[in-house]
């Protein structure tokens, strides 16, 4: 379960792990009470009301179909093994991976070095800062090779992408033409990581296969 957060509506966000889903709702109705009401929208957000008036909604990363128990058949899906690519970027360092649910299939890891940052001025900084573009260009070059070469031959399995790490270097990642059948994946939520290891990939599951919970008890209206 990832760190619970204020909501900006009220309540707190948080992360539940699809296999752990049915003992925090178990865990939810002995704090709250019994549900009382289960409602679908259009989105196929459920939204749950306990007998004290708290309520939770339930969002799952990837599509679902409601059935006549729609609590049952959304925990069912949320469980479900989807095939996802990852790919994460940061300046100097990137990581792509395909996950079968939780599980890494085939990965890269890589790094090309970007220089920091210089206190010299005039000349010298603008001669930095194009020599640092460059480099940067550079990585966003070599990330693209990378996925195309580790993502692309399994896009026709995939179910969607999460990307991470730097947002604007890995969307000028996705503007590669050949990496065109990754960018028309259904996109995940941009995944919060730090710089990009192998560490960090593998870690990456917890986040994009969480089913997003926002929870509103009857304090948080007062």
């Amino acid at each position: 379960m990832t760190s619970p957060r204020p909501a900006a509506c009220g309540g707190r966000l948080l992360g539940v792990a699809p296999e752990r889903l049915d003992r925090w709702l178990d865990g939810v109705a002995q704090r709250h009470g019994a549900f009382t009401d289960v409602q679908v929208d259009d989105a196929g957000v459920v939204t749950v009301t306990c007998q004290d008036t708290t309520t939770v909604r339930l969002t799952v990363p990837y599509g679902w179909t409601p059935g006549p128990a729609p609590l049952t058949a959304f925990t069912a899906a949320a469980k479900v093994p989807r095939r996802t690519a990852v790919l994460l970027v940061r300046r100097g360092r990137w990581a792509v991976g395909v996950f079968d649910g939780a599980d890494l299939v085939v990965s890269k890891v890589d790094t090309r070095q970007v220089q920091g940052r210089t206190a010299a001025g005039g000349w010298s900084q603008q001669r930095f800062a194009r020599r640092r573009g460059h480099q940067t260009d550079a990585v966003v070059s070599h990330a693209a090779d990378t996925a195309a070469r580790v993502l692309l031959p399994h896009a026709g399995t995939l179910d969607a992408l999460a990307p991470g790490g730097d947002k604007g270097l890995a969307a000028e990642v996705l503007t590669d033409p050949r990496l065109r059948p990754l960018a028309d994946l259904p996109r995940l939520p941009a995944l919060d990581v730090g710089e990009p290891t192998k560490v960090v990939l593998l870690a990456t599951p917890a986040q994009f296969r969480a089913v997003r919970v926002h929870i509103v008890e009857p304090t948080d209206r007062t």
